[in-house]
């Protein structure tokens, strides 16, 4: 036997979707078959190798963009009398399965430019008994323009904008469109490269969350008709944030919700364990505050957001307190057909 638990035949096939081939994993954990033992009280105990040896010979290959899985032998010896062949995935699995799925937020990106959609934003605030005092309601559609998402409103509380508004949203689509279709090639390699430096500093905060947090396996549950992993998170001891942003992450647990079959975030809870400070201590935030983020699938391996919960309360500057919630809702996703073209309208 080897010196990990036998938690039965694990997802006999992992499919890695988008920019990953599909490829037949027999055991995330590693290349080579594993001996599983079954032993039933009053009978000889027996073990057969899984794959079986012929499937073994075949090569087993996985993306190369997920990391050797580190052996975790004393803790798994630990381990094997708590857990029986159906106890689910251990820890490390919990983590792979959170860096795969935040690995996927990148090709889910790309292919977001090809859609367009509409969202829905209503924001409340309290005063210092709870009560509502105000509420603002906004909504609006996206627009990929030559790589970038555009924003044009197209009502607020609940009402279209009046024409005259709504001119002077088309008016600044127009001035968009035609400053893009003047832009020499150099000026767009500029812009392109300085959208996907922000992208990329924006993802590096995310690639960490699976090496910031101890995650481990709650259950397993449906959710919206989906099988998923329901996954706890907790600060990891000891870890170093790699950029300022991140410190953010050792104050914060939560739970995720992750489809089995596409490793993709169904919902997302978070909640803050201590005061969060941005901005030279210009903003704080306080402990409690809540995030819920909700995931929905729009075509074959591609899901993109559908819901945001974000509540808190806590102080800007020196004196001002705010509490406040904010709901945004994702909606009407239309595929950007390759051969369309925004152009200004002749007035």
């Amino acid at each position: 036997m080897r010196d990990k638990p036998a938690t039965g035949p694990p997802a006999i096939l992992a499919h890695f979707p988008l920019c990953y081939p599909q490829i037949a994993v027999a055991d995330a954990r590693q290349r080579m078959p594993i001996a599983w033992t079954w032993a039933t009280p009053g009978k000889p105990a027996f073990s057969r190798l899984w794959p079986p040896r012929k499937a073994a010979a075949a090569k087993i290959g996985r993306p190369p963009v997920y990391a050797e899985l580190v052996s975790f032998g004393c803790f798994w010896r630990r381990l094997v009398a708590a857990v029986t062949l159906t106890a689910g995935l251990a820890a490390q699995d919990a983590r792979e399965i959170v860096r795969k799925s935040v690995e996927l937020d990148h090709a889910n990106w790309q292919r977001m430019r090809d859609y367009t959609w509409v969202a829905r934003s209503t924001e409340r605030h309290f005063d210092s008994e709870g009560k509502v005092k105000s509420t603002e309601e906004s909504g609006w559609e996206t627009v990929m323009l030559d790589g970038e998402p555009y924003r044009r409103v197209l009502e607020h509380n609940g009402r279209p904008l009046p024409p005259a508004e709504q001119k002077k949203q088309q008016d600044k689509l127009d001035k968009s469109v035609a400053k893009l279709a003047h832009e020499t090639p150099e000026e767009k390699q500029r812009r392109l490269a300085d959208y996907e430096m922000r992208r990329r500093k924006e993802r590096e905060f995310l690639r960490q969350i699976p090496d910031a947090f101890d995650f481990r396996i709650d259950g397993e549950a449906q959710v919206d008709g989906h099988d998923v992993w329901v996954i706890a998170g907790a600060p990891r001891p000891g870890y170093q944030p790699k950029d300022r942003d991140a410190k953010a992450l050792l104050k914060i647990r939560g739970k995720l919700w992750v489809d089995k079959s596409s490793y993709q975030w169904v919902r997302l809870e978070a909640e803050t364990t201590e005061t969060i400070a941005f901005g030279l201590f210009l903003a704080r935030l306080n402990p409690g505050a809540r995030l819920v983020f909700e995931q929905t699938r729009v075509a074959e391996d591609l899901w993109l957001p559908k819901r945001i919960y974000m509540k808190g309360a806590g102080r800007l500057g020196l004196i001002k307190r705010i509490a406040m919630d904010q709901e945004v809702a994702w909606s009407d996703y239309r595929k950007f057909q390759v051969d369309s073209k925004i152009v200004p309208l002749e007035h």
